[in-house]
């Protein structure tokens, strides 16, 4: 086994070459003077009984000229490491991917996060393991069930347990026609489960991103905070994102979550806390370590590397 690493992402020329963490972590590869390789899902496969990733040669993590390299057929398990980085919906596709990566690890393969876990927990329930620390939740398909909810909590967050990035998330406070058909919409009829929460204000103070590295919180954190009238701290919904030190209580979700995803294989993950709640804890494709980098200099994605 050489120093070839392997990324698997969504479509490179869709990564944000300025935000991306897929990208920062190209780079402290390329930093580290590994040679790395990128491909998609769907340039995975199994022939002859190994699972094979038919993947580019990234020599510059900064290039958006990447469709015209040559793809090279390469055992997943010939790679020194592979992270998997592709965001989700965790569909079918995504599915059957794991499976691939699952059997990979089979044939010696060693990903970053194990495939198994991925399959195992959905980021959206992950958070419920650890209860004494989330705020009031419901999951559920039953419209009915919603409208109790909401009479016991006042205002409330729906929103899908497949969902990222803050889209299709609601703030309800009351029952009426259009929510009634917006939950109808969300549960396909009752058919889907959604997730509900409590309302926390202090969301407008921040939604925190704390990044757990190796099973270790990092230093320093990204608060996510709304602007103007909406409610939705994600930055990729229109909230800023401000780098900040991690703070006590931060400090201690951290590090006992961290001992846990440490034992499922979970090598980078970022848990959301707004107040002293934990909402979600996200071990697709994490991000954040970019925005934290260029506020900070500090690198969450240097500490990474420096224990794999």
């Amino acid at each position: 086994m050489d120093n070839k690493v392997l990324f698997i992402t969504d479509t490179y020329k869709d990564l944000n070459i300025k935000k991306d963490t897929s990208i920062l972590m190209i780079e402290e590869a390329i930093k580290n003077k590994l040679d790395v390789f990128q491909c998609e899902i769907n340039d995975l496969f199994i022939e002859n009984n190994y699972v094979w990733a038919s993947a580019r040669n990234i020599l510059s993590a900064g290039s958006t000229q990447v469709e015209g390299i040559l793809k090279e057929n390469i055992k997943v398990s010939d790679f020194k490491y592979s992270f998997m980085r592709k965001d989700p919906p965790v569909d079918e596709n995504y599915i059957n991917a794991l499976h691939l990566l699952g059997l990979a690890e089979k044939q010696g393969a060693v990903i970053f996060n194990k495939p198994n876990s991925i399959k195992e927990f959905n980021e959206k329930i992950f958070a419920l393991y650890f209860k004494e620390y989330i705020p009031k939740t419901l999951i559920t398909s039953k419209i009915d069930r919603v409208k109790e909810f909401i009479d016991h909590n006042k205002t409330i967050i729906v929103k899908p347990l497949d969902g990222m990035g803050g889209t299709s998330i609601h703030k309800i406070d009351h029952i009426s026609e259009k929510n009634i058909n917006l939950l109808n919409e969300m549960t396909n009829m009752e058919k889907t489960q959604i997730i509900c929460q409590e309302f926390i204000e202090d969301i407008y103070e921040g939604d925190y991103r704390v990044l757990i590295i190796n099973g270790k919180p990092f230093k320093k954190t990204l608060a996510r905070i709304p602007q103007g009238e909406s409610f939705k701290g994600n930055l990729a919904a229109g909230g800023i994102g401000v780098a900040k030190d991690i703070n006590d209580f931060q400090q201690k979700i951290g590090e006992e979550i961290g001992v846990y995803l440490n034992k499922k294989g979970i090598n980078f993950a970022g848990i959301d806390i707004i107040g002293e709640y934990l909402t979600e804890i996200n071990i697709t494709s994490p991000t954040c370590a970019r925005e934290i980098f260029d506020q900070t200099g500090e690198n969450p994605i240097t500490e990474l590397f420096k224990e794999l």
